[in-house]
């Protein structure tokens, strides 16, 4: 019973996510693509320096990359710059509530590895 009201929480991110749009001038963005599945997320996010203000995603992708994406939207508004760099699998599933196995969480970590992606590139530019 427990992981079903969490997989209710996935889906209604999935149907009304949370943050989904473009953001015009991002202090960071990546464009990530999960080829197993087709998942395709942009993240967006603006800082003030080290924190970050502001996060939005688009793309297309199932169920769990979706509601993923939107949920981590919220996670990650006030957090700094570093504790996104520390992030990892485990801090997905705690943000999801249920481990979705290891070959969904390609689709879960998706927007996870965009996110981090975009701010390594933008730290060795």
């Amino acid at each position: 019973m427990g992981a079903e009201i969490y997989a209710e929480e996935i889906i209604s991110h999935y149907e009304h996510p949370h943050n989904k749009r473009r953001m015009e001038s991002p202090s960071f963005s990546f464009r990530d693509y999960n080829p197993v599945c087709g998942d395709d997320i942009t993240i967006y996010m603006k800082t003030d320096g080290a924190t970050i203000t502001d996060v939005a995603f688009e793309g297309v992708g199932c169920a769990i990359s979706i509601g993923s994406a939107s949920m981590l939207t919220d996670t990650l508004k006030g957090k700094k710059i570093s504790e996104l760099e520390k992030m990892g699998p485990k801090d997905v599933i705690e943000m999801l509530g249920i481990d979705p196995g290891p070959v969904r969480m390609k689709c879960a970590s998706l927007s996870l590895r965009a996110a981090q992606k975009a701010i390594k590139l933008k730290h060795t530019d």
